[in-house]
């Protein structure tokens, strides 16, 4: 956590067993460090996959496969109950590593076996916080005022009692000191079984297990450190930690010559490699007999971890690796999550980017759930007024004027984009104050890129502001809508007004000026608005308010015909839905419309303002059966090419251009 701390990005941390799997959703990679399986770690896990948020192993011994542990001769001494144990906890470790994308672990040897489960493996090696550097430097001004002694003093941190056969091998060796050097001690720390302390027990001192604060000062106290391995695969794989810590305090330390330690050392000048006891021998009556040289291989490690073995100075290869382990992540800014034609627009936009391997983001100013579930993905939903926003995105993208200022002040980020989807200066009435902070979006100098669903918005934000803008076509799930064919001779016709009637650009109140002079008899009226109560002198026979999205459709599908008025849109739905179901359209051009609608072909366009002509485009279609077949047939071939699988390329090269 430091290492990646000092290198930008923020983590934090949970104990496996109080994990809630829900906790995914607010991280963009989840490492699990020697964590055996549960419920709820496979549940998170899958969470986080659904999401698109890599998982990573972390471990640092081969404690994940039987065929490892069972090599370990320290397991022979347990118990049936014991071994069991032991092995349940290996195998649940095994699960977690294999429900994993990748993994980190600390040595070449570990890198190389845990490729047989994970395709990505990455090798960070082991090395000391700031706070065991901290200690060990209290520790060496400690020695420095206290450097009178009688005794070499060997020390072994063995720690577990697997390390029993490592120091049975060198047995012969560590004897044949302690006869030879009476001014010899042998000090042993942790779970150690070995009968040197009864063959030399003014020499040799078992002592228990030590918390790893008061580890520099134990180990500056001694003047040479061993590290004996066993040779075997799983010995092998262990790090040079024991190395480490004595050069952390300028002790030499003799070590086998396997794994880490042959990788790592630099034999005779940063410490000691032996291969048989009369090497150790050797090596220790090297360093026993030569104070000197003590101090100038202990110094000698030193330097070298210094510079090598910090956890500040070393996590730039591990930020790197989990910035490009990690999937794109995309942050969009939203007022709101109420479905309107713009919210329709991100919501798809998000769903075909996770489609494509993103982490999506959706942020909110407040937003009580933690999921929110479109089309059949479950997207993230971040709450500004309950958590901190401090992850990295590729891509924030403000979705309305009010979120631009959002993403100007986040800086977190490689880059940023405002999707402007109409002209929302002109959304307000003359006056109104949203209008003046509306425009301004328009001329920021610096720091942001537009990006636009219209070619009217393109053409606009070049032409007015000398804006460039990379342009997707808007789309509409054609496949989803139950496709008729109306029949509009003798029956009673069912007109459908969409929209808010408190915008005054949705122009409401002339698609009922329209309505008025019809025959009531032979029309019926359905009005669908998710803002705004109908106003008192409008005539509806049913009024749809709030419905939900995946309702909306059907509104469409039982309707005959649609009557659109607005004067401003950029980029009108309704139309495009009305037509997915094999229904007509009577519209107003406007700027929003004009890339699909085409009078005469598709729809049939009124001119804004004239009732006349709106009502003569009613009488035209009912009245004519050939016509309406060419409308209905030109409408289904103009919502299929408006399929947005037709435009997925388009949108994600919107945000990875």
């Amino acid at each position: 956590m430091e290492q990646l701390n000092a290198g930008f990005l923020e983590s934090d941390e949970f104990y496996y067993q109080d994990l809630q799997p829900i906790i995914v959703i607010n991280y963009r990679i989840l490492i699990f460090y020697r964590c055996p399986w549960t419920i709820k770690v496979e549940e998170a896990i899958l969470l986080a996959k659904s999401l698109n948020k890599k998982v990573l192993f972390d471990i640092d011994d081969l404690v994940f496969d039987l065929k490892y542990t069972d090599t370990l001769p320290f397991l022979k001494t347990l118990s049936v109950k014991e071994k069991n144990l032991y092995d349940n906890g290996v195998i649940r470790m095994g699960k977690t590593l294999k429900l994993c994308d990748g993994a980190i672990t600390t040595t070449m040897a570990l890198a190389r076996e845990l490729k047989n489960y994970v395709s990505d493996v990455f090798i960070n090696r082991n090395v000391a916080s700031e706070e065991m550097w901290k200690l060990s430097e209290n520790a060496l001004i400690k020695k420095l005022n206290n450097t009178i002694k009688e005794n070499i003093i060997i020390g072994y941190f063995s720690g577990s009692i697997s390390h029993n056969p490592d120091l049975e091998m060198i047995k012969p060796a560590l004897v044949k000191i302690l006869k030879e050097f009476k001014n010899v001690k042998f000090v042993i720390y942790g779970k150690i079984n070995t009968d040197l302390s009864d063959e030399f027990p003014k020499q040799v001192k078992i002592k228990s297990f030590k918390n790893w604060r008061k580890l520099p000062k134990i180990i500056s106290n001694i003047d040479i450190n061993i590290a004996p391995i066993e040779y075997n695969i799983f010995n092998e794989a262990k790090s040079e930690n024991k190395w480490v810590e004595a050069a952390l305090v300028k002790i030499p330390t003799v070590s086998s010559n396997f794994g880490a330690f042959k990788n790592i050392i630099q034999n005779k000048k940063t410490g000691f490699k032996c291969t048989s006891n009369h090497q150790w021998y050797k090596a220790l009556k090297i360093l026993i007999n030569n104070e000197d040289l003590r101090k100038e291989i202990g110094e000698n490690a030193y330097n070298y971890c210094k510079n090598k073995y910090n956890t500040i100075y070393s996590g730039k290869n591990l930020v790197n690796f989990i910035n490009s382990f990690a999937n794109k992540h995309i942050g969009f800014f939203l007022p709101s999550l109420q479905i309107s034609g713009g919210i329709y627009v991100v919501l798809n936009h998000a769903c075909i980017l996770q489609d494509e391997g993103w982490d999506v983001d959706l942020i909110l100013p407040s937003v009580r759930k933690e999921l929110y579930e479109f089309k059949d993905h479950k997207i993230n939903l971040v709450s500004l007024d309950k958590a901190k926003l401090e992850t990295q995105y590729d891509v924030i993208v403000a979705t309305l004027y009010t979120t631009v200022y959002k993403i100007l002040n986040y800086f977190r980020t490689k880059k940023r984009l405002y999707l402007v989807q109409g002209y929302e200066t002109d959304f307000y009435p003359y006056g109104h104050t949203f209008r003046s902070i509306a425009e301004k979006t328009y001329l920021i100098p610096f720091g942001i890129e537009y990006i636009t669903i219209s070619k009217w918005c393109e053409n606009w934000l070049w032409k007015k502001y000398g804006k460039t803008s990379n342009y997707a076509p808007n789309g509409i799930d054609s496949d989803k809508y139950f496709v008729h064919r109306r029949i509009l001779n003798n029956k009673k016709i069912r007109i459908l007004i969409e929209g808010d009637c408190s915008s005054y650009y949705k122009n409401i109140d002339e698609s009922f000026k329209i309505i008025e002079k019809l025959d009531k008899s032979k029309f019926e009226v359905w009005y669908l608005s998710n803002n705004g109560k109908p106003k008192d002198w409008y005539k509806i026979d049913k009024f749809l308010n709030e419905i939900p999205y995946e309702e909306v459709k059907h509104i469409y599908e039982e309707s005959d015909i649609l009557i659109k008025s607005s004067w401003l849109e950029s980029f009108s739905y309704p139309p495009l839905e009305m037509m997915a179901t094999g229904g007509f359209c009577i519209a107003v051009l406007n700027d929003g419309n004009s890339e699909y609608l085409k009078d005469g072909e598709n729809c049939l366009i009124y001119k804004l303002g004239d009732i006349d002509d709106a009502l003569s485009c009613i009488e035209r279609l009912i009245s004519d059966e050939k016509l309406q077949k060419h409308l209905y047939e030109n409408a289904l071939i103009t919502a299929k090419e408006r399929d947005w699988n037709n435009f997925r390329k388009n949108i994600i090269d919107l945000y990875d251009h």
